[in-house]
């Protein structure tokens, strides 16, 4: 009697699973390391637009400060 459960594999099958499995585990590595790449860029970009914004809210602060305190001077004149 021949087997009828689909989990059953003939050595054929089972053989060609196998020689498959490193194909796709060097597939699987190729992704997860370009996808690695690509976060790592992006978080680069991230931070760097980030750094950017930081130096010129502190300029905007600095020219603020500067503009209340000529105000003040001024004021009190």
């Amino acid at each position: 009697m021949s087997s009828t459960n689909p989990d059953d594999k003939n050595p054929e099958q089972a053989n060609a699973s196998e020689e498959s499995a490193p194909d796709v585990i060097v597939a699987v590595d190729e992704l997860l390391s370009t996808l690695s790449n690509k976060f790592a860029s992006v978080s680069s970009e991230i931070f760097a637009k980030m750094d950017e914004m930081s130096r010129r809210i502190d300029k905007l602060e600095a020219e603020l400060m500067e503009s209340k305190a000529k105000e003040d001077t001024s004021s009190k004149s």
